[in-house]
C-alpha cells in the first residue's frame, strides 16, 4: 500500500455518541462540538438523525448551516420519509451526505424486517436513488454487515454503488467481529464486487467485546479509506472505536499501516475534554491516548528509564496528543486575557459572557487557593455547559454530622426574589439531609441513582467535582457542582438537576 494513502475520518459524536444513556446534548452544545472536530480536522461529522425528532432535524440543519471545513452528514433508514426529513435538514450545507442504511443480516431480515434478501436488495437501491437525488454525496450502511452472509452482502454493496452511493459502511452493529474476520470482509468485498472501485470502504465498529479499534484497524489493513468513530470512544452500549486511538495507532504505527489521517492530533485531548464535559461522561484515568495517566510514569523502573531515554516508556509524545508537559500556574493577579488564552488551548471557546462568570468564579477560587491549575480552570469551565436557567439558588448552607448525633442540614435557597430556609434531620449523613432539606424547599422528589464526586487537581485544597443522576417523574436528569466544599459542590449539583426539571417542564408545557 501506498503510504500516501489518506484515510477519512467520519466522526458520529453527535449521532452514535448521543445515543450514550445520559449523553444528550443541547443545540448549542451540538454546535460547539462540531467546532471543536472541525478544529481537530475530521473529514465527516454525522450531526444527527433528522427524523428521530424535532431536536435532532434541528442540530442537523444548525451543524450544517454553523460549521464549515468538513462535510455534514445526517442518517436516515431506507424510506421516502427518512431521506426526505434529511435532505430538508441538510439542504442549506455547503458540503452535505446523507448516510442511508438498512439491515441485511438473516437475523435481522427475519425477525426485525421480515424481509427476503430480494426486498432488502430492493429497498436499499430504492433508498440511494432517492438520496442520489437530492445529492452527490451518499454512503449506504447494510446494518449487521459483520454478521451477513458474504455472498449476499456482496450483491447488496454491487446493487448499491451502482445506484450511485459513493460510500460503502460496513457495521459491525453489535460488536461481534473480530480483527480477522473483520479483515476478510473487507478483502471480499475488494476481491469480488466488480463496482468497488467506484465507492470508498469504511467501517464502523462497535466495542462490545473491547475489539472496535481493533477491527477497524484490521479493515484500514485490507483497504478500507474511511473509519467511523468517536470521541472517547462514546456510543451505544460499550461505545464505538475511539477516534482518539485509532488515530494515534495509524499514526504511531505508520511503519506498519503505511498510510495516515487528516487529524491535528494536538486537538485531541482538549476535544476529548470538552465532549467529557458536555456529556458528562467522565474518561477514565487509564484511558488510551487522553487519560490523566496515558503519559504518568510512577514505577521507579520507568522513571530511570525515562530519564534516561524518553523513547524507553514513551512511544508518543505527550505534545503530539495535546498534553502539557506541565500545569499552568495561574493565580490571583491573573487577568482575563490569560484566563481565555488558557481556556482556548484546553479546548473551550467561551463566550464573552461566559468568560465573565469563568473569571469571577477564578477570583473566588484564587482567594481560596495559592495556586490554580489547569484541572481547577477546567472544572470552572466545565461548568459553563452544564449551566441552566438558575430559578433556584443557593444562598447558604450548614451541615453537622457526628457518630453519636443525627446527620444535620440547614439551607436557604432563592427563588426569584425569594429566599426559603429549611432544616433537614434525616438520612445517614450530611449529603443524605442536604437532599432532603432540597426537597422539601423545593418541593421535588428525586431518586438519586448515581453520585460521584472527584478532585480536579491535586492537593488538599483542589476543587470538588460533583456528578450525579437523579430521576425525577421516570425521566433522568443530570447534575454538576463545583467547590472547594464537597457538600456545597453536591447541593449545588442537586439544584442543577432541579432547574433541569423545571426547564424541561416548561419547554414541554410550551
Amino acid at each position: 500500500m501506498s503510504a500516501e494513502r489518506r484515510i477519512k475520518i467520519f466522526d458520529t459524536t453527535l449521532r452514535d455518541g448521543e445515543q450514550s444513556p445520559g449523553a444528550s446534548m443541547n443545540l448549542a452544545e451540538k454546535v460547539e462540538i462540531a467546532q471543536a472536530l472541525t478544529d481537530l480536522g475530521v473529514d465527516v461529522i454525522e450531526a444527527g438523525f433528522p427524523i428521530a425528532s424535532p431536536g435532532d432535524f434541528e442540530a442537523v440543519r444548525e451543524v450544517g448551516m454553523n460549521t464549515r471545513g468538513a462535510t455534514i452528514c445526517g442518517l436516515a433508514r431506507c424510506n421516502e420519509k427518512d431521506i426526505d426529513r434529511a435532505w430538508e435538514a441538510l439542504k442549506h450545507t455547503t458540503d452535505a451526505r446523507i448516510h442511508v442504511f438498512l439491515a441485511t443480516s438473516a437475523i435481522h431480515r427475519e425477525f426485525k424486517l421480515r424481509m427476503t434478501p430480494a426486498e432488502i436488495t430492493e429497498r436499499a437501491v430504492a433508498g440511494v436513488r432517492r438520496a442520489v437525488s437530492y445529492c452527490d454525496d451518499v454512503e449506504f450502511s447494510p446494518e449487521d454487515a459483520a454478521r451477513t452472509e458474504l455472498d449476499f452482502l456482496c450483491q447488496v454493496v454491487e446493487a448499491t454503488i451502482d445506484a450511485g452511493a459513493t460510500t460503502i459502511n460496513i457495521p459491525d452493529t453489535v460488536g461481534y467481529a473480530t480483527p480477522e474476520q473483520m479483515g476478510k470482509v473487507i478483502q471480499t468485498l475488494v476481491n469480488r464486487v466488480p463496482n468497488i472501485d467506484q465507492a470508498v470502504l469504511s467501517v464502523h465498529c462497535h466495542n462490545d467485546l473491547g475489539l472496535a479499534v481493533a477491527n477497524s484497524l484490521a479493515a484500514v489493513g485490507q483497504g478500507a479509506g474511511q473509519i467511523e468513530c468517536t470521541m472517547n470512544g462514546i456510543g451505544e452500549r460499550a461505545g464505538n472505536c475511539a477516534l482518539e486511538e485509532v488515530v494515534m495507532a495509524i499514526r504511531t504505527r505508520n511503519d506498519y499501516f503505511q498510510c495516515h489521517t487528516g487529524i491535528n492530533t494536538e486537538r485531541l485531548v482538549p476535544t476529548s475534554r470538552l465532549v467529557s464535559s458536555i456529556t458528562g461522561i467522565q474518561v477514565q484515568r487509564n484511558k488510551a491516548i487522553v487519560g490523566r495517566n496515558a503519559f504518568a510514569h510512577e514505577a521507579g523502573i520507568h522513571q530511570d528509564g525515562m530519564l534516561k531515554e524518553r523513547t524507553t516508556y514513551e512511544i508518543m509524545r505527550p505534545e503530539d496528543v495535546g498534553f502539557a508537559k506541565t500545569d499552568l500556574v495561574l493565580g490571583k493577579h491573573s487577568g482575563r486575557a490569560a484566563l481565555a488564552d488558557r481556556a482556548k488551548q484546553l479546548g473551550f471557546h467561551l463566550t464573552g459572557e461566559q468568560l465573565q462568570t469563568v473569571f469571577n468564579e477564578f477570583k473566588k477560587l484564587a482567594d481560596k487557593k495559592k495556586e490554580i491549575y489547569d484541572g481547577d480552570l477546567l472544572a470552572l469551565v466545565r461548568q459553563q455547559y452544564h449551566d441552566v436557567p438558575e430559578q433556584w439558588t443557593l444562598v447558604s448552607f450548614q451541615v453537622s454530622s457526628a457518630s453519636d448525633k443525627q446527620p444535620y442540614a440547614r439551607l436557604t435557597l432563592r427563588r426569584g426574589e425569594n429566599e426559603f430556609t429549611e432544616e433537614a434531620a434525616d438520612g445517614d449523613g450530611p449529603i443524605d439531609a442536604a437532599f432532603w432539606a432540597t426537597e422539601k424547599i423545593t418541593g421535588i422528589k428525586l431518586v438519586c441513582k448515581d453520585y460521584q464526586v472527584r478532585s480536579s487537581t491535586v492537593g488538599r485544597d483542589a476543587l470538588g467535582e460533583v456528578n450525579l443522576d437523579v430521576e425525577f417523574n421516570g425521566q433522568s436528569y443530570r447534575g454538576r457542582g463545583v467547590s472547594t466544599d464537597t457538600v456545597e459542590a453536591t447541593i449545588k449539583g442537586i439544584l442543577n438537576a432541579i432547574n433541569r426539571i423545571l426547564m424541561t417542564q416548561e419547554e414541554t408545557s410550551e
